[in-house]
């Protein structure tokens, strides 16, 4: 793979934490809920005898309990870089204590050359770096060098920045072309964003190019793992728990994105997060260095991942025995997987997308993702999870207080704490409206700072007002704001007067002029209810509908119903009306649907069961199963016409 040496330049970038402010009715009370609830109740997990803080001491033992998992790190730095967005704009003396003192446990447990990894330090002593495949180092030292970044941007502190920096000039050193570990990558992609980040903050050349390195051998012959494993002359970590491999070689290669050079790959395959969060790196460096056939690559996964493996609420990863990608439209609804954390890279390598190509649509499925695939995630009180989010249920599954695999937990906090660097973007002359939330995001331009104000109640209706206020009193440049893709005939006004036939540009409303203190933008994305139907090939969904209304996709729940969801039908020509719902923040779907009579309570019957009518009763895919036990259903029986 060839890359250039000329640096791209971003034709976007996100807003800082700092410059935006979010005062939501939607995402302002769980933004809160986040900083004072979740990751309170992540930390007190993470803080139990035997558990990820205590790891950190260094003090196990073998033949002592709970022995320290390969990947606790990533859970305490992922709960830092939560826990740094949110001091990023919000005094929190407790909570800034709490990560000064994780910190000062990351520290201790560093050891003298920079590494920092309990499993290698205390349970494999002398066995660093060669177990790649399984081991999840690197993965682990990404998350850290993403809380080191994300921490020192919010308070200032280089503390944890310190300790990063040195773990990965010791990796830049190990992975160099002439060090121990030459030619090899991460078996758990993550590292390679994450040291994007680091040059992006240090200016520090070094650790951009080892994030290209990391890339750009992954998937040369021979294989690296196969020859670590030779080296080895042990199974790896997941050896016994994968023992199929050995006679599944291509599989297992796909399993971790490694069967080909990244920029020849054209399909995506294998574990959905590791896929997720090394296309964002592809998208970073196809950025960084100009790289056209990297940017090629990412175009092609992107279009096969949303054209033939996305679930329609924006989850991913039909297959349980990888947690990851099945073949083509193979997206069962009760037995997929949809990792929250897919859904969670998803969004991350969307907003990648769109702010280096300028295009729209990339975020039209990151909202999808966001609203849908993310936010099931959590439970209304911020305190229980899901891992996989199913699209149908038979009323079994619940959130749990935790796992003992907890990436999901902590990846969610920091993604929705971090929110702010999604809602707007800025480019050369442009202020960009990426997301509706309301609050205010501070742009610095060529001909000075701008303000945008956003007032609205989206997702629960479609109406926008954007007040402009350059600080000069007046500037010329252009304000783009994204129209979905799902809004048909979206109406805008400026200063009051309409704006026929709006100026679309790659999904944007793109309006240049010179613009003075006060001036309004008002829009209204025409926000109807819609039917979707899904591609014939996708088994689960054959003869059925989904019902979307804006970025939100509905279930039917079976607490709301008098008898099991997926008997109820939905006529075509039914209407259907939309309710303000305050639990939700969205609306409440109501309409008339029939379904299917008992036959006498026969197992079997000569005749056709028997219709009744019934009231149908959707709401918002995110909030399912916050209501006791109760069967679900995303796909609908459609009645067709008659």
């Amino acid at each position: 793979m060839t890359m250039t040496s000329a640096d791209a330049v971003r034709s976007r970038e996100p807003l800082p934490l700092t410059a935006v402010t979010i005062d939501d009715r939607f995402w302002a009370p769980r933004r809160e809920l986040i900083r004072t609830r979740t990751l309170r109740h992540q930390e007190s997990q993470m803080r139990r005898p035997g558990q990820q803080f205590d790891a950190l001491t260094l003090t196990w033992r073998p033949g002592d309990p709970d022995e320290p998992h390969i990947f606790w790190e990533s859970d305490v730095a992922k709960w830092i870089e939560a826990a740094g967005h949110c001091l990023a704009t919000t005094d929190d003396p407790e909570l800034d204590q709490a990560v000064d003192e994780a910190i000062e446990l990351l520290a201790g447990a560093q050891q003298d050359d920079g590494y920092l990894n309990v499993y290698f330090t205390v349970v494999k002593p002398g066995q660093r770096f060669t177990d790649l495949r399984d081991a999840h180092e690197l993965y682990c030292a990404g998350h850290l060098i993403e809380a080191g970044v994300a921490h020192f941007e919010a308070t200032g502190k280089t503390r944890l920045l310190d300790i990063v920096r040195r773990y990965a000039d010791l990796i830049d050193t190990v992975f160099s072309t002439d060090g121990p570990c030459a030619g090899g990558y991460d078996g758990h992609q993550e590292i390679e964003l994450a040291l994007v980040k680091l040059y992006r903050v240090t200016g520090e050349r070094r650790y951009l190019d080892l994030s290209r390195r990391l890339i750009e051998w992954r998937g040369q012959q021979p294989y690296y793992f196969e020859l670590e494993l030779q080296r080895r002359g042990t199974p790896g970590y997941f050896g016994t728990r994968l023992p199929r491999r050995a006679e599944e070689l291509r599989r297992f290669r796909e399993y971790n994105q490694s069967h080909q050079p990244v920029a020849d790959q054209s399909e995506v395959v294998g574990h959905s997060v590791r896929a997720m969060y090394m296309y964002s790196a592809m998208t970073d460096l196809a950025d960084e260095y100009g790289d056209e056939r990297l940017l090629q690559a990412v175009q092609r996964l992107w279009t096969d991942l949303t054209t033939k493996k996305l679930y329609v609420t924006g989850g991913m990863g039909s297959d349980p025995s990888i947690e990851g990608f099945g073949p083509a439209y193979d997206l069962p609804d009760a037995h997929g997987y949809a990792e929250t954390c897919a859904s969670i890279g998803l969004v991350q390598w969307a907003q990648r997308l769109s702010n280096l190509t300028g295009q729209g649509h990339y975020v039209d499925t990151l909202e999808r993702a966001l609203y849908n695939g993310v936010l099931s995630g959590a439970s209304a009180d911020g305190t229980r999870y899901f891992y996989g989010n199913p699209l149908a249920s038979g009323g079994a599954v619940a959130r749990q207080e935790w796992f003992q695999c907890a990436c999901c937990p902590p990846n969610l906090a920091r993604l929705i704490s971090e929110l702010g660097r999604y809602i707007y973007a800025q480019g050369p002359g442009e202020a960009v409206v990426n997301l509706y939330v309301a609050g205010t995001g501070r742009f610095t331009l060529a001909g000075g700072e701008v303000t945008l104000r956003q007032d609205t109640r989206y997702p629960q209706d479609g109406r926008l007002a954007v007040t402009v206020t350059p600080a000069d009193g007046e500037a010329e440049f252009t304000v783009s704001i994204r129209i979905p893709g799902w809004s048909r005939r979206p109406a805008v006004t400026v200063n009051g007067e309409p704006v026929h036939r709006p100026a679309l540009r790659d999904g944007y409303l793109t309006l240049h002029r010179r613009w003075r203190a006060g001036d309004l933008i008002e829009i209204d994305l025409d926000m109807e209810v819609r039917r979707t139907w899904a591609h014939p090939a996708v088994a689960s969904a054959a003869g059925k509908v989904a019902l979307e209304r804006g970025p939100i996709v509905f279930c039917l729940e079976g607490v709301d119903h008098d008898c099991p969801v997926h008997t109820l039908t939905l006529g075509r020509d039914t209407r259907i009306h939309a309710v303000p719902d305050e639990r939700t923040g969205v609306v409440t779907l109501h309409a008339d649907a029939t379904t299917d009579a008992d036959a006498d309570g026969l197992l079997y019957s000569d005749q056709p069961p028997g219709r009744s009518s019934a009231a149908l009763t959707a709401v918002p895919y995110f909030s399912w199963a916050n209501r006791g036990p109760s069967d679900m259903t995303v796909w609908i029986r459609d009645g067709g016409d008659g």
